[in-house]
């Protein structure tokens, strides 16, 4: 019979120490790439506070990337992510920082490709997080709904034209946010919604005039 260790947790399901440490990184990690979609050259990890100085023993860096690279919060490999061949198909670096404006439990996770994003979220406990801040927009994304992330130019009537398209396609809004960097610039939609949508539904918001960049990010398995 195998000997149970400290990377062997019941509840939540999950490798590692501690829920927000460890489980609440691997989800982290798997919600930024859900929202990045493309596959990166290098991903930075910025840890803050307590995931800063206390997340190597909780296992923190491995959880955030072990979620980058695709691994759910109870795959054994996250143990040994750093040793793994998904780990060296991909360049990556972690920096450290003390900041009493962010969370305990905060992290900026920077994509760098064809495509350069940042995704900034907290591991809040218990294994829950929250995305708050894609590239320079604020959001609120906690991975417990379907969602629609839309990049366009500020203008009257975006906001109508996508939901039109929603309504259309009976699909129910149970949450939108917007923020804009300023009058006329860059604005940003995030809409969750019940159920899913078809690529079709997708396909047609990209073809709406200013809209720059969308990503349909699923929900979290719980």
């Amino acid at each position: 019979m195998k000997k149970s260790t400290l990377f062997d947790i019941i509840s939540p399901i999950m490798i590692g120490p501690s829920s927000s440490h460890t489980a609440g990184a691997v989800r982290l990690g798997i919600l930024a790439k859900n929202i990045y979609k493309n596959k990166p050259k290098k991903v930075i990890f910025k840890l803050y506070n307590s995931y800063a100085h206390t997340g190597k023993g909780h296992g923190t860096e491995k959880g955030l990337l072990a979620g980058v690279l695709g691994l759910s919060v109870d795959d054994r490999r996250i143990k040994d992510i750093f040793e793994s061949d998904l780990a060296k198909s991909i360049e990556y670096e972690f920096e450290y920082a003390d900041n009493f404006k962010r969370h305990p439990n905060a992290v900026d996770i920077t994509f760098l490709g064809d495509i350069n994003m940042v995704v900034s979220g907290d591991s809040v406990g218990a294994g829950e997080i929250a995305i708050r801040r894609i590239n320079d927009f604020n959001v609120k994304l906690t991975g417990k709904y379907n969602t629609i992330l839309i990049v366009y130019k500020d203008m009257p009537g975006m906001v109508s034209q996508v939901s039109s398209i929603l309504q259309h396609n009976n699909i129910n809004i149970a949450s939108l946010i917007c923020d804009r960097n300023a009058k006329g610039q860059q604005a940003s939609m995030i809409i969750s919604i019940d159920g899913n949508i078809n690529p079709d539904i997708v396909e047609l918001i990209e073809r709406i005039p200013e809209v720059y960049f969308v990503s349909y990010i699923e929900k979290l398995e719980n």
